[in-house]
């Protein structure tokens, strides 16, 4: 069964992230500077920390592509961590220096953060082997390979956009933004707010938060337009795509719940608030005045828009630290603090994209298949005219 799947590989402060995709079809042009576009967007914000500084994500591909051109084997992605010069003798994959590992160790968990259950579970006592890989720096690993999922999607005239709705106690976490609103979000703005005028009081807020020692989490809405009838299955909850973009976006680090369409709201209403009554007529065919649903049905996509909104919590790593216990001596102790963001929302609203991306490309993959982009074409368009005879 044709699908799309990547996998990821590297250390925040290590040599670089190593992304391998599969289930490209051959015959895919790739747009570079696009694709570099979004690993910049994923940079971008206020309230971020130092390191976004330092790096300046760039996706050197290495394997799967020839003049541009998918050939259909993996695809082989690298992103060099420029940082990693500064931290090469505590971080050396073979060679590493006593002095500055001890100088780096992380022996006070900080709660929310997988530290503890982490080095518990790999019997890791120094607990940087844990947040190395635990990092949020994986996220450019992933929105590397959802601009490889995004690329194919284009290709079908599916597009992916995401807006932030709050941030903190600013905004309004149940906004429920039109695809307009999305494709208008300005992605140089602070916080990529999709109401403007909300913009000033998230500021407000990650300064006063900045200002105290904290973090805060925040709401983003992403939306994929263009997305046909039928993919996913009510056959097993397995195939059904709600639980499986639930869960590509709750594996985002700090998201904490997930709602497709309204979500939570619904649970407040009548039946008949919710539900998107159905019309037909010659010109539109079947189709609904509303998008309660998030544009899936039972499992399925009905054709209008997928919504999704996830919500994220705090940050782990606070400057003030929280309380915690030293793993060695079992005394109390401060959680240990290194550099960070007092917000990464807006970053967060490009993972989202990109998990999406790749979710409903793996959905698009087996649904029509193909070695080559022409031929998962061809079967993509007998199946639209199948459904212009429903």
């Amino acid at each position: 069964m044709s699908t799309f799947t990547f996998v990821s590989a590297g250390e925040s402060h290590g040599p670089q992230l190593t992304i391998i995709v599969t289930g490209m079809p051959a015959g895919v042009t790739l747009d570079r500077d696009r694709i570099n576009r979004d690993l910049a967007r994923r940079q971008h914000g206020y309230g971020r920390g130092g390191r976004m500084k330092i790096e300046h994500d760039e996706a050197d591909i290495v394997a799967g592509i020839r003049g541009g051109e998918t050939l259909g084997s993996p695809i082989a992605i690298v992103i060099r961590n420029r940082d990693f010069d500064n931290w090469r003798g505590a971080m050396d994959p073979w060679s590493i220096d006593a002095d500055e590992a001890a100088k780096r160790r992380v022996h006070a968990p900080r709660p929310g953060h997988v530290d503890l259950a982490g080095g518990m579970k790999y019997d890791r006592r120094d607990l940087r082997d844990v947040l190395e890989r635990a990092s949020a720096r994986e996220t450019a690993s992933r929105v590397a390979a959802g601009a490889m999922a995004k690329e194919l999607l284009r290709r079908f005239n599916i597009e992916i956009r995401s807006g932030i709705v709050s941030v903190g106690g600013a905004g309004d976490p149940e906004y429920s933004p039109t695809w307009d609103e999305l494709m208008s979000v300005n992605d140089e703005s602070p916080l990529r707010a999709v109401n403007r005028d909300h913009e000033s009081a998230m500021v407000a807020e990650v300064d006063r938060a900045k200002e105290a020692g904290e973090t805060l989490g925040g709401t983003i809405v992403a939306a994929a337009r263009g997305v046909p009838v039928g993919l996913g299955s009510y056959v097993q909850w397995t195939e059904k795509l709600d639980g499986r973009i639930a869960q590509a976006i709750m594996s985002i680090h700090a998201v904490k719940a997930v709602a497709i369409g309204d979500g939570v709201a619904a649970s407040r209403r009548i039946g008949s608030e919710v539900h998107d009554a159905i019309y037909f007529d010659d010109e539109r065919r079947y189709h609904r005045a509303t998008n309660r649903a998030g544009g899936l049905e039972g499992g399925v996509t009905n054709g209008q828009d997928v919504v999704v909104r996830a919500f994220m919590k705090p940050i782990s790593t606070l400057r003030r630290g929280l309380p915690s216990v030293d793993i060695e001596s079992r005394e109390a102790h401060r959680s240990q603090w290194e550099r960070s963001d007092v917000t990464a929302v807006p970053a967060c609203g490009v993972v989202c994209e990109a998990m999406l991306a790749i979710v409903l490309a793996a959905a698009m993959r087996e649904k029509f298949g193909g070695d080559s982009l022409n031929e998962m074409r061809r079967n993509y368009d007998a199946y639209l005219a199948q459904l212009q005879r429903f």
